[in-house]
């Protein structure tokens, strides 16, 4: 098993959905539906991580519209800010850890202050499985 990559970049996922703050949210959540994808990082023009929006900020939607009456408004209207993220090169079972002690899904990585990925509980599953093979 040592020999065994068991490292956060690679089992993440390269190719992410991302959006901008000033998106719609309404069409936010189109995208999340019709991609099968319960959240994605939120990124400013220069490519920088500012928030995720998720499955559960979206809800915030419904809320707001049942109170406010209108459906929608910008996308940093609705994100998570203060975004916990991961490094590329994390452990797996490190971040086995960290999702045990976290209420998120899926955490956005890092490498070198850039964003270069997103890893969720499935793919560590993915790499446990793969690391339980003889």
């Amino acid at each position: 098993m040592m020999n065994k990559s068991c490292v956060v970049k690679d089992y993440m996922a390269r190719t992410l959905v991302t959006f901008k703050p000033d998106t719609d949210v309404l069409d936010a959540v189109h995208v999340l539906v019709k991609n099968r994808i319960a959240g994605a990082p939120v990124v400013d023009d220069a490519g920088n991580l500012i928030g995720m929006l998720s499955e559960l900020d979206c809800m915030k939607v419904a809320l707001h519209a049942g109170y406010h009456g209108d459906w929608g408004g910008p996308i940093s209207d609705f994100m998570t800010n203060g975004v916990q993220t991961v490094d590329a090169d994390m452990s797996i079972i490190d971040l086995a850890e960290v999702f045990i002690d976290s209420r998120f899904r899926r955490f956005p990585v890092m490498e070198n202050n850039r964003l270069v990925g997103q890893i969720s509980r499935r793919d560590v599953l993915r790499a446990l499985e793969y690391l339980a093979k003889d």
